[in-house]
């Protein structure tokens, strides 16, 4: 038989292959400065063999026109609606750990905005899983963004 041999299928009497018990271990919407090394401490897990981290920034173009700097609002359901994306993504995948910070309030050029990590059993599960809980944080979690031009003009990002 040739082929690729495909991943061993998680185990039910291995505890380090299935999602951990309780695995969202952080979840906030801060108006203070964000630590990458507190996310990541959030995820950790003995039984994940992947650690998936995302870090977005504030930069200094949007659409051809330079940047001087943004301010983030939530809305009063925000952190509500961070819980919802971080469950649904926990239902979907193995999670062992997951944690998501986004900040708020008048951030500078190069400030961290949102930082997400998932740990799961697999390196593969752990992207998917990352990937999701920031495209569906930025997609459906109430928190708006409003950028300043270097040319005097400003845009809100995300307001509906």
């Amino acid at each position: 038989m040739s082929g690729t041999p495909l991943p061993p299928s998680p185990r039910p009497d291995h505890p380090g292959e299935q999602a951990a018990a309780d695995p969202i271990r952080l979840l906030a919407i801060r108006d203070t400065p964000l630590s990458v090394d507190e996310v990541h401490a959030a995820v950790g897990d003995a039984a994940a063999g992947g650690t998936a981290l995302f870090v977005g920034t504030v930069r200094s173009h949007d659409g051809g026109a330079d940047v001087d700097g943004l301010g983030y609002s939530a809305h009063p359901t925000a952190e509500a609606e961070l819980r919802r994306v971080a469950e649904k993504v926990v239902a979907d995948f193995p999670v062992r750990a997951l944690a998501a910070v986004h900040r708020v309030g008048d951030l500078a050029i190069g400030d961290l905005a949102v930082v997400v990590a998932v740990s799961c059993p697999h390196r593969g599960e752990a992207f998917d899983a990352c990937r999701k809980l920031i495209d569906d944080l930025k997609h459906e979690v109430p928190i708006w963004k409003h950028q300043t031009f270097s040319d005097g003009t400003e845009e809100w990002v995300g307001a509906q």
